[in-house]
């Protein structure tokens, strides 16, 4: 161990040591950036005892006091974001920049996240006065929240989890990614100088405390963003108390380009519905299927795209993509090339390792069909498919075809089949002439096995909420 940085947990309001430590890796380079503390599942239960006695003040806070603290989360984001950005970088591997969608942008969307929900809020509502009864359906906090995040945007989704719960009145207790936990371990230690004790909690860890989360007696809901296998024992878990959760899940998202779409306009918009954050987004481009009348012109549009893009380490200021966050995504998606290859798609341009560690220049594979597995499963790294069909209901049926829904995409020109086809399309969120986008007033989730549940907007702040209903009838 050198010199590096030691990240503590959080709880209670205090940093507290773990009963061991990780080193955490740069994926760019594989050089240690820090050390994380690790929980034990005692340190974990003293984590929702201490949430859980925060919970019987923060609950009755005025609702303007969970606004305005809110927008003080979002004040402390603006003030470290250049030490937060640095660090999502170092240890994720997205560009500080990229063009506007690096590690910077990721910090921005938290203090966006964090200010917009400030100024969403679920009112009683009186549903029935008559005949000497008064009934006021009432949104009241469920208690403690139980929140497990990934590693492509870790610091990004925890805001995703937290602010809603903490804005309706909830305590938290969080398990970041153990391959990405210092920025959100750094970014709860500043946050609690602004909260009172308990409200907001960071527990780090891998599998052992992401279980005891999500069977924990004492937590009242989990809010899980991941894959679909892990999602699955999330809920199996979580069923042993009856446990609410929302789970946002593995896309595999189909976007399909329309016959006489225009190419060269359209061309960056795919790009980056694909490939932003190296292709490790839920909500991006995994499969693309073009008409044959513009198969090629497309492979074409987008190899150039390709040729252009400086893949590297994310702290130059040249970088436009950087690596894969880790070894195991790493050889998935190298694999999945190579399969592809080996069953006849062609490598048009990409697939090589730059540097020491998980860096891959952008891959566009054509000439795939729809049983390789690069089409049927979620690559989830920087390797786009494109599959050519020949009629509008094939595309459709292609797109439809698998276990995930989360969002598609539909390209093109023509007002009434770009309708048609969005309208087919099974995906919670359908995009046309682009992919990939959220607004933090829009609610965001999927259908099938991409999950259960939407965040953001105010359907996503009633997930946060159980719902009571006072009965009452006049005396006399």
């Amino acid at each position: 161990m050198g010199n590096e940085k030691i990240y503590p947990m959080t709880y209670g309001g205090a940093q507290v040591e773990g009963i061991s430590r990780d080193a955490v890796l740069n994926p760019f380079d594989l050089s240690v950036v820090g050390y994380s503390s690790v929980a034990s599942l005692d340190q974990l239960d003293d984590a929702v005892r201490c949430a859980r006695k925060a919970f019987e003040s923060w609950s009755t806070r005025p609702d303007s006091q969970r606004a305005e603290a809110c927008l003080k989360i979002a004040k402390v984001f603006e003030d470290n974001a250049q030490e937060l950005s640095r660090l999502i970088t170092q240890e994720q591997g997205k560009p500080l920049n990229a063009g506007g969608f690096g590690s910077g942008f990721e910090v921005g969307g938290c203090i966006g996240w964090c200010r917009a929900t400030s100024i969403l809020k679920i009112d009683d509502k009186k549903i029935l006065d008559a005949d000497g009864v008064t009934v006021i359906q009432k949104s009241v906090p469920m208690g403690v929240i139980g929140s497990i995040t990934p590693w492509n945007w870790p610091l990004l989704i925890a805001v995703w989890h937290f602010i809603p719960a903490i804005r309706t009145g909830n305590t938290v207790i969080i398990k970041p990614s153990p391959l990405t936990p210092l920025s959100t371990l750094r970014a709860v230690e500043l946050i609690n100088e602004v909260l009172p004790p308990g409200v907001l909690n960071v527990v780090p860890g891998g599998a052992e405390i992401g279980a005891a989360i999500s069977s924990h007696a004492d937590i009242d809901k989990v809010v899980f963003t991941g894959s679909t296998a892990t999602g699955r024992r999330v809920m199996a878990s979580a069923s042993e108390n009856i446990t609410p959760c929302s789970l946002e899940l593995g896309g595999n998202d189909a976007a399909i380009v329309l016959p006489g779409a225009p190419v060269a306009a359209m061309a960056p918009g795919l790009f980056f519905g694909k490939f932003i954050n190296a292709g490790q987004t839920c909500g991006s481009i995994q499969r693309l299927y073009v008409h044959e009348s513009d198969y090629e012109a497309v492979c074409s549009a987008l190899v150039e795209l390709a040729k252009t893009t400086n893949v590297g380490d994310g702290l130059l200021p040249d970088t436009d993509l950087g690596p894969v966050q880790n070894k195991a995504q790493f050889e998935k998606v190298r694999e999945m090339v190579g399969d592809a290859i080996k069953q006849g798609a062609q490598l048009l341009v990409g697939g090589e390792s730059i540097g020491e560690g998980y860096a891959l220049t952008p891959a566009i594979l054509s000439h795939c069909t729809h049983d390789m597995e690069i089409v049927a499963k979620e690559q989830f790294g920087p390797a786009l498919p494109i599959v050519k069909y020949s009629s509008i209901d094939q595309a459709i049926a292609m797109a439809n075809s698998t276990d995930s829904g989360l969002c598609a995409s539909v390209w093109g020109t023509d007002p009434d089949l770009l309708q048609s086809v969005s309208d087919r399309l099974i995906a919670g969120t359908v995009y046309i002439n682009t992919h990939a986008e959220l607004n933090p007033m829009v609610p965001f989730g999927g259908v099938k096995q991409s999950g259960i549940g939407v965040l953001f907007g105010e359907d996503g702040l009633k997930s946060f909420v159980n719902t009571k209903i006072l009965y009452q009838r006049s005396v006399g």
